[in-house]
């Protein structure tokens, strides 16, 4: 793997392995965020110089998959500023290493915060735009911070309990060494990774068949994992429209002399399954039956409109929507 850098600016390039390689075939859409929060983090701490951490990660469209062999291209360049954060648009491209089309895989835009040695919240240089493609993105950022505001008061007081009936899936094991970041902590990419692969199992479960990620909705990261800790990752069906099955995520860790759990990162994935061909595929509604059943479809709805605010946030109708 190499890496070019500008000032504001870095490029990870590389094939894709064989190890790559989902359940699909092409490559999953958890190693894709695992190479975007990687990207994200040079270019953070090119501009920081010091220290940073995953603190949020906006929607991502997975439009065109990575094959396996691929040449991948993942860049990262800081867009916006603020005291102690950096809004990194994050971009992924593949192409056939012998020659053809360049394949848009997705593109996003990554928050990352600057710490100090105790784990504060440290000032990073600010970042002034200087031509009409970095003062658009440098718009596209700002406007997002109040969607993002919103999503977490919308977030806040939601409880996901066994008064849900839908589809659930549960996934426990120990963070081990090989998941550790430069900081000694668990590496965002990994957790978005996992994030992926119980909303994988959680969504084939209910329809039955092979599925894959098309979009997540905003990624926060509340507190690090350790290696060590117990980990916990919960996903639940909330909403499906009429191919598309959202799957909220939640991430806790705890020590495991004291089993005492805590939130460290929350998602809301969008899964679909397909034919031999890669077309999506019609799933059944999910109707709500308990009162939380009905509380969390009304939320996960909500927070989809909430995002759709954003630039270019706007799901398929037939994603979003149950009628079709």
């Amino acid at each position: 793997m190499t890496s070019s850098s500008a000032k504001n600016s870095v490029t990870l390039r590389f094939l894709a392995a064989p190890t790559d390689a989902g359940a699909s075939g092409s490559v999953d859409a958890g190693t894709v965020l695992n190479w975007v929060d990687k990207a994200a983090y040079a270019a953070a701490v090119g501009w920081a110089k010091t220290y940073c951490v995953t603190a949020y990660v906006g929607n991502i469209h997975f439009a065109d998959p990575v094959q396996v062999g691929e040449m991948v291209e993942v860049t990262a360049t800081i867009v916006y500023t603020g005291s102690s954060s950096m809004h990194i648009r994050t971009t992924v491209t593949s192409s056939d290493p012998q020659g053809g089309q360049t394949n848009a895989s997705t593109s996003c835009l990554v928050i990352f915060v600057a710490v100090d040695d105790t784990g504060k919240p440290t000032p990073v240089p600010s970042w002034t735009p200087q031509t009409e493609w970095q003062q658009r993105e440098y718009d596209h950022a700002e406007a997002r911070i109040e969607v993002r505001k919103e999503i977490v008061r919308a977030m806040s007081g939601q409880e996901y309990t066994d008064g849900g009936t839908a589809e659930r899936t549960m996934l426990r094991f120990l963070a081990v060494p090989t998941d550790v970041n430069w900081g000694g902590k668990v590496h965002g990419g990994v957790v978005m990774e996992w994030i992926d692969q119980a909303a994988a199992v959680c969504a084939s479960r209910y329809c039955g068949m092979d599925t894959v990620a098309v979009f997540s909705g905003g990624i926060r990261f509340y507190r690090p994992l350790r290696i060590g800790d117990l980990v916990e990752v919960e996903a639940r069906l909330v909403y499906t429209g009429t191919k598309g099955m959202h799957v909220a995520v939640h991430v806790r860790s705890a020590d495991p002399k004291t089993l005492e759990f805590h939130l460290t990162t929350y998602g809301l994935t969008v899964m679909v399954a397909r034919d031999e061909s890669g077309t999506s595929m019609s799933i059944p509604a999910w109707v709500p039956v308990s009162a939380e059943d009905i509380r969390l479809h009304t939320h996960a709805r909500d927070l989809l409109h909430i995002r759709g605010k954003a630039p270019g946030n706007r799901l398929p109708n037939h994603l979003l929507d149950a009628s079709g």
